[in-house]
């Protein structure tokens, strides 16, 4: 790299699945941001995956269908991964899932998302477990720069692991403002209308189904909370793919037939703000998060949110939501209190999108180009 030169930076975006979910939407908003004053980036991606990536003027390195399976796709990052960074020049490779390459002279940044397979193992598989553990206290030890999404992960990460990183950047998540927005009329019809909540409005659920969204307590606070009034109960919309909640099934069997629950499965990103925006609430009762990117889009539809102060949720959420303690008649009271309080979810839906203009995706970006020229300084 010449003096004055802008570092190249090679993304790897490969551990993303094809349902983006939360690690995908992160790097949908960042890769079109990340490219700026200082840095140069070229995004290596699955062939499967980059038609949902924006790309659009950037160099890519396409991979075959075979980086699909994700054993093989761990042996290319160990063996390849360094040798296209040489081949590519790269500065710095940028690995936003928590595993990197171990055996390269290339400076190297890691992002950390949260510390949950420390601080709650039971919400992981064994084998996920002592995986992310183990590349968790890799990267401390041994990567150039940490990017964690808010502050309480990054101090969570530390105390759990008793690291701490040789430079540390807090990058908040931001939101795409054209892609979430407050929803017209229309729009909240035709999804009212495609899934049949339009009579008595819906509570909405975003995100993976695992369990540490606490969709247990989620489905029995609500059955608790309209048992009695199932005449104009809402109807409660889980929108996601499907994870690994074991129990999940079984909680949706105990309620009660008079109640209806939805199960939408992953929605197209168009879809999201009438689900969102839409809903008379938006309940993310999570146990614990990294950021809570569902907060952050709700907000942005100007939604009524509802979650819980475990980390790092109020670092998003601020002000601007109703907070509930996460068992279920707690969720029971907080959904009960909101759905029958117009005056207060309209309080909460009008300083929603403000709240959450206040994280944007520049902000993100500024903050890994940061990181990464400290780390190739």
């Amino acid at each position: 790299m010449g003096e004055g030169a802008p570092i190249r930076a090679l993304v790897d975006a490969t551990a993303i699945p094809e349902d983006l979910g939360g690690v995908g939407r992160y790097l949908q908003g960042l890769i079109p941001a990340l490219a700026g004053p200082g840095v140069e980036i070229v995004v290596i991606a699955r062939a499967t995956v980059i038609p949902q990536l924006p790309l659009e003027g950037i160099t890519v390195v396409r991979l075959g269908s075979w980086s699909d399976r994700p054993a093989l796709r761990l042996l290319w990052e160990q063996l390849r991964l360094p040798a296209l960074a040489r081949r590519l020049r790269a500065d710095i490779i940028f690995s936003p899932h928590y595993t990197f390459p171990l055996l390269t002279r290339r400076r190297r940044a890691v992002t950390l998302h949260d510390a949950t397979f420390f601080t709650d193992p039971e919400m992981h598989s064994v084998v996920k477990r002592v995986f992310f553990r183990t590349w968790t206290r890799l990267a401390l030890r041994h990567v150039d720069a940490v990017i964690t999404p808010t502050r309480a992960s990054l101090e969570e990460i530390e105390r759990a692991t008793g690291l701490r990183p040789r430079i540390a950047t807090v990058a908040h998540h931001g939101v795409d403002r054209h892609a979430f927005h407050p929803p017209s009329a229309s729009e909240v019809a035709q999804f009212a209308a495609r899934f049949d909540v339009g009579q008595t409005g819906w509570i909405a659920f975003l995100g993976t189904l695992e369990p540490r969204k606490n969709l247990t307590g989620l489905v029995r606070g609500f059955s608790l909370a309209f048992a009695d009034r199932a005449a104009d109960a809402p109807v409660l919309v889980l929108a996601g793919a499907q994870g690994w909640d074991s129990r999940l099934d079984d909680v949706l069997a105990e309620v009660p037939s008079r109640l209806r629950v939805v199960k939408t499965g992953y929605l197209p990103l168009d879809e999201l703000p009438a689900l969102l925006g839409g809903a008379l609430v938006v309940a993310y009762p999570s146990l614990r998060e990294g950021f809570g990117l569902p907060v952050l889009e709700a907000l942005a539809c100007g939604a009524c949110v509802l979650t819980t102060r475990r980390p790092a949720l109020p670092e998003v959420g601020g002000d601007a939501v109703a907070y509930t303690e996460v068992d279920e008649a707690s969720i029971a009271g907080a959904l009960l209190t909101l759905v029958s309080d117009d005056a207060m979810r309209e309080t909460l839906r009008a300083v929603a999108p403000a709240r959450a203009a206040l994280f944007t995706w520049e902000a993100s970006a500024d903050a890994h180009r940061r990181a990464f020229i400290e780390a190739v300084a």
